[in-house]
């Protein structure tokens, strides 16, 4: 991320962590990805890469799950999460 974006993206994040607004975003996320599934899978997955690495770190699990975390979301959740993130910067920005 370029710095001016990293301060917008800081700022955004400051504001919405201030109004409360990010839990609700927050919420909304984990329970969408709790009902397709996406949360256990990914569980389930760290699991087995436990299981098979010697020494088990979190952050080698953390390392190899999370590339392939973001691309197995579903788009149908990755785009209410976007549109109820739209609606708040809509709501503060304009």
């Amino acid at each position: 991320m370029a710095p001016d974006t990293q301060a917008l993206y800081a700022q955004i994040r400051h504001r919405l962590i201030e109004t409360g607004e990010w839990d609700q975003i927050r919420g909304v996320l984990v329970t969408r990805l709790n009902e397709s599934g996406w949360l256990d899978e990914l569980k389930n997955r760290g699991k087995e890469r436990g299981r098979d690495m010697d020494p088990t770190t979190f952050q080698a699990i953390y390392d190899e799950l999370r590339p392939s975390a973001s691309s197995s979301m579903s788009p149908a959740v990755k785009k209410e999460i976007n549109a109820v993130i739209k609606q708040h910067l809509d709501r503060h920005l304009l």
